[in-house]
């Protein structure tokens, strides 16, 4: 795990130790016991550096992205806690597979509210309208998270601080995940009303510590309005006017991305801080590439084929006929490091991490206007949606052949041609449009959920959707894993909080509720 943020922890050990050694009056000592380093109120924009790292790295593409690539069959665990996660051993309900990410939700989501609370009224930075902005999109996405992956969850009364940095609540309440929801919505609603503002306290907005958009109020609008179409199709089993929502998603779109520049897209990713798939593969070698995956790509004679897969030697494999094409099988494959393919992803090792993509706003509008029967309308969204996907698909690939990190050990062998926009353009029209003609909202969803697979930590919205879809009835994604009764429905509760917080205790029980209890947004209760 990279660390990114220096906490000055070793400086004060070594003061402390100086000061033991010496001989000093009773004032002194109790001086020494402040950091007169490090400020106690660190301006916003500091706070909002971390949020973003700390979102972008631990909780859009860390363990979330990672197990849950296995349970949609974007990969295929092979070893260790994921080969465990592959076959429905143990870690889909263990309390502790997910305890580091539960914990690093909760700590994104504190952060961005004291943000918000400082540039509030009353605030120390009172008068920040767009820092408030940011901090409440980055308060909506984190909730989301939560809210996505655990169903009802401490919310309300958790992640609030007090003046002198203790939690409010030691062990807070349970709220449900409809409560979550509409907090995310009112966070979405006031970053709206506020990123039309400006930053007007002396300390200026967040300039060059916004790691994703620089500061550019316009674009953290856009994505913002972005993520109010992606909750809003989130919500869809749950509407009670599916039309109205459906003609909203559309018009919160038209406020969002209108080309790939727009994205958000986080990348400090370099020969040292690493994309997070990237950094867990490279040190554990658990996963491998995906027989059903492959074999939707076959289907469809999707040119990706030829450039997502590497072999055990570090091979590109050209297709199903190459003597190196070796996929591991879902939910049984053999507990084995380097013998399977793997996907190119995993070697990308600065590929961007989407906290939302231009492709996925180009399938939300796909998939509305398909749902509005409109699919004449939608047929050209989803062309541009998949020739984007492709194009990111190549970026990434482009990252993992010139990983520097790989590069050191000679690299990988590329054995075929980038797929180019008129290639990709090709493939839609002789494949995929005809397939769009007789299911239109199916053939949407499959080619989402083949933009999807990559390096850039889109796994975990793939992994919303399947399930979306499920409680839609809509099985449009075949898995195959021969454990059917096993795929979580859900993610187990941090054991940090099954431990010491007696509501999150009663509610985790001993975990097998993943397999049987929707989340509320998928028609369960809970």
């Amino acid at each position: 795990m990279k660390k990114y943020i220096t906490t000055g922890k070793g400086l004060l050990a070594a003061l402390l130790m100086g000061v033991a050694m010496a001989s000093c009056s009773e004032n002194a000592m109790d001086a020494v016991n402040n950091d007169t380093n490090h400020t106690k109120d660190a301006p916003s924009k500091f706070i909002l550096a971390d949020v973003l790292t700390s979102t972008a790295f631990n909780n859009i593409g860390g363990d979330f992205s990672t197990y849950t690539s296995c349970y949609i069959e974007h990969e295929v665990g092979v070893y260790n806690q994921l080969y465990n996660a592959e076959t429905r051993s143990n870690e889909p309900s263990a309390a502790s597979t997910f305890n580091n990410t539960w914990g690093t939700c909760y700590t994104a989501l504190k952060n961005a509210r004291i943000v918000i609370d400082k540039c509030s009224a009353g605030g120390s930075q009172e008068g920040n309208a767009v820092t408030k902005g940011i901090a409440e999109v980055l308060a909506a996405y984190n909730s989301a998270l939560i809210a996505d992956l655990f169903g009802d969850a401490p919310w309300s009364e958790a992640a609030i601080i007090d003046e002198s940095g203790l939690p409010v609540k030691m062990t807070p309440k349970i709220d449900k995940q409809e409560d979550i929801y509409k907090g995310v919505m009112d966070y979405i609603n006031a970053a709206i009303t506020d990123l039309q503002g400006e930053d007007a306290h002396i300390s200026g907005g967040v300039g060059n510590y916004d790691l994703l958009y620089k500061g550019d109020q316009e674009a953290w609008l856009k994505l913002a309005y972005g993520l109010k179409a992606r909750y809003t199709m989130r919500l869809l089993k749950r509407s009670t006017n599916p039309t109205t929502d459906l003609n909203n998603i559309l018009t919160y779109l038209d406020n969002s991305f209108t080309e790939v520049g727009e994205q958000a897209a986080f990348n400090v990713y370099d020969a040292s801080n690493l994309n997070p798939l990237f950094d867990f593969q490279w040190s554990r070698d658990y996963l491998a590439a995906s027989k059903s995956l492959a074999q939707k790509l076959i289907a469809r004679n999707d040119p990706r084929l030829r450039r997502e897969f590497i072999s055990a030697s570090w091979y590109q494999i050209k297709g199903s006929s190459d003597t190196r094409y070796r996929m591991a099988p879902n939910g049984a494959p053999q507990q084995r490091q380097y013998y399977y393919n793997t996907s190119v992803f995993t070697f990308a090792q600065t590929a961007s991490t989407m906290f939302m993509s231009y492709h996925e706003a180009l399938f939300l509008r796909a998939e509305a206007l398909c749902r509005l029967n409109r699919s004449d309308e939608a047929l050209p969204i989803l062309k541009e949606a998949v020739v984007a996907a492709i194009a990111n698909t190549e970026a990434s690939v482009a990252a993992a052949m010139n990983a520097p990190t790989i590069l050191e050990y000679g690299g990988l062998a590329e054995t075929s041609a980038a797929i180019t926009t008129e290639e990709a353009e090709s493939y839609f029209d002789t494949y995929v449009k005809p397939l769009f003609t007789a299911n239109p909202l199916q053939e949407t969803m499959i080619q989402k959920y083949l933009a999807f697979f990559g390096a850039s930590g889109e796994a975990t919205e793939c992994y919303s959707d399947v399930r979306r879809l499920k409680a839609l009835g809509e099985n449009f994604i075949t898995l195959s894993n021969p454990e059917t009764a096993k795929f979580p429905l859900r993610l187990p509760y941090g054991n940090d909080d099954t431990t010491t917080n007696p509501e999150v205790k009663a509610a985790y029980g001993n975990g097998q509720y993943v397999y049987t209890e929707p989340v509320w947004w998928a028609g369960g209760t809970k």
